[in-house]
């Protein structure tokens, strides 16, 4: 039947109209279908049975086969009337089939408060052409349930606090019209649940304290224009639950306190549009979410009190468009935001979760992971790869960087040196001077350390070289002075190398290598050991005095010392100004 109608025409004919199942019908429906521009593109033929005839084989407990015929008017609020039941009495409806029907009421079609009893019931293929739908508070038994490939006129359908057995229940590759989509408060049992590739159209799209058992649950490709999409309360059994590739418009999208079950979730390549999305409170006891390559618009996303303690939620290839994205306080096992493009305000103030992974991303605003009102509890960060365009808020103490980033497994050392750097970058951005030295210095720890690595791996006999030559940044530029951060530590290292030349001055002096000799006749009595530490002092600071000088072995000792400390000098004259001017 066509359903790309834009409106259509019904003549009524005094003639038979023989089903496909043997059935005569005395009356045919002619039913013409016209496009916008008033043009016929085509006709169907029903046959016709007034609805007084249904309600007495309801009545009579008879099978009701309603299978291509056109129903005017339906409607189990007229059945009760006429048989005096109270408005919501229950009707029982015998093996109902309604396949390729043609409906329509001046108010609405109504199956309410029907108990549909044990076996399938089938819609598949029908048209509810005028009117509302409605089927609320209705018992659907055991048994499959198919609404496949149905038009639905007017969008204001109604199932709220239906009831569902054992079975599948299909409404796949439907078409509803603008209107209120009312499936709150449904009880189903266990069975594939089925939307795919269904076109909800504008309007609210209600799920709203629905209960789904155990079986699969498929929102696959089904489109929406706008409005409200709301599972706000909703919980899934043991039921993989699929979103993938939903598009749902313009609208508010809301997932509150949603019990996702044990099931896979899976809402990969989904397009949100320019409205709010929130997962707010929302748990889950599968062990992974996917929102994979999902494309989002303008609009604040809320997944804030998530209880995933066993759930990894990964978001790669993710697009977030504009506004916020808000994680705090939740709890999750991993989350991934791994080549995302995050325009926004970020919060990342997990209460816990065992890897954040931001590698590869592009971060153009703030990145949120300072520890406010509670403890962030994270224990692995990557920031491998990152392109930081904007800032990340983030305590060297509180956050525990080092040990976050050192407990990455899958990362090389010097993957980790660029994420020090990246820290050390954001720090100075943020005013963080402090950090960001110490950020500094565990940057030029593991970059001299993959160095080695990769040199040594390019040339095993490179060691020779290279081995030395790490001892030696290891001690002047780590040991001494900190990578020139800590002007304390350099004044610490020459006064230790004051004393050491020292030392060593007065054993070449008991060695009778050499001594240092005064040229003024030892005026102030100094004794061999005060005269050696005496020495090295003149020559560490190069001051020169001539009163004291050296012989054998200990004028090259003294021009030795005299280059090391005009190098000490300079060093902490670099690390105190650094200091200083910032």
């Amino acid at each position: 039947m066509l359903t790309n109608y834009d409106s259509y025409k019904i003549e009524i004919k005094n003639e038979n109209f023989f089903t496909s199942d043997g059935r005569i019908c005395p009356r045919t429906a002619v039913i013409s279908f016209y496009d916008s521009k008033g043009e016929e593109i085509g006709s169907e033929l029903f046959g016709v049975m007034d609805v007084n005839e249904i309600y007495k084989m309801i009545e009579e407990g008879k099978s009701i086969i309603l299978d291509n015929l056109y129903i005017n008017d339906f409607s189990l609020l007229s059945y009760r009337k006429y048989y005096g039941l109270d408005k919501k009495a229950s009707v029982i409806i015998n093996n109902l089939s309604a396949k390729n029907a043609f409906f329509e009421s001046s108010i609405a079609t109504d199956f309410s408060h029907a108990i549909f009893g044990q076996g399938d019931i089938s819609f598949e293929g029908s048209h509810f052409a005028k009117g509302k739908s409605l089927f609320n508070g209705c018992n659907f038994g055991n048994g499959n349930v198919n609404f496949s490939n149905i038009l639905f006129r007017c969008g204001d359908i109604d199932f709220s606090g239906s009831i569902f057995g054992d079975g599948d229940f299909i409404f796949k590759n439907s078409i509803i019209r603008d209107g209120i989509k009312n499936f709150q408060d449904i009880r189903f049992g266990n069975g594939e649940i089925n939307f795919s590739n269904t076109e909800f159209n504008n309007g609210e799209l209600l799920f709203i304290n629905t209960h789904f058992g155990n079986g699969q649950f498929s929102f696959k490709v089904a489109r929406i224009t706008g409005s409200k999409v709301d599972f706000h309360y909703a919980s899934f059994g043991d039921c993989d639950v699929s979103f993938e590739r939903t598009e749902f418009g313009n609208s508010k999208v809301d997932f509150r306190a949603v019990d996702f079950g044990s099931g896979r979730i899976n809402f990969n390549r989904s397009i949100f549009g320019n409205g709010d999305v929130t997962f707010e409170g929302a748990s889950c006891r599968s062990d992974k979410i996917q929102f994979k390559r999902v494309e989002m618009g303008t609009g604040n996303k809320n997944f804030s009190l998530l209880e995933m303690e066993k759930t990894e939620i990964n978001f790669e290839k993710t697009n977030f468009g504009n506004g916020d994205l808000i994680f705090n306080n939740s709890k999750i096992k991993n989350l991934y935001l791994r080549s995302c493009n995050l325009n926004h305000y970020v919060d990342l103030r997990v209460c816990q979760a065992e890897i954040l992974d931001l590698s590869d991303s592009i971060i153009r605003d703030i990145i949120d992971l300072e520890p406010y009102e509670f403890k962030v509890d994270i224990d692995i960060i990557n920031l491998t790869g990152i392109r930081l365009l904007g800032k990340i808020y983030i305590d060297w103490y509180k956050n525990k960087c080092p040990e976050k980033i050192m407990a990455q497994k899958d990362t090389t050392t010097r993957q980790k040196a660029e994420q020090f750097r990246i820290l050390k970058e954001n720090f100075n951005g943020t005013g963080k001077y402090s950090f960001e030295d110490k950020a500094y210095v565990c940057f030029r720890k593991l970059e001299s350390i993959a160095d080695l690595k990769e040199s040594v791996e390019k040339d095993k006999w490179s060691i020779l070289w290279n081995y030395p030559a790490y001892a030696f940044k290891w001690l002047v530029f780590d040991k001494i002075g900190l990578y020139a951060t800590s002007p304390s530590r350099v004044l610490i290292s020459v006064v230790l190398i004051w004393i050491l030349f020292g030392i060593i001055y007065y054993l070449i002096q008991l060695s009778g290598l050499g001594m240092t000799m005064s040229s003024v006749d030892n005026a102030d009595k100094l004794t061999p050991f005060v005269q050696s530490f005496y020495h090295s002092a003149i020559t560490f600071f190069t001051i020169g005095y001539g009163d004291v000088y050296p012989q054998g072995l200990s004028r090259l000792i003294s021009g030795l010392e005299g280059f090391i400390g005009v190098f000490m000098m300079s060093y902490f004259t670099v690390a105190f100004v650094r200091k200083v001017l910032r």
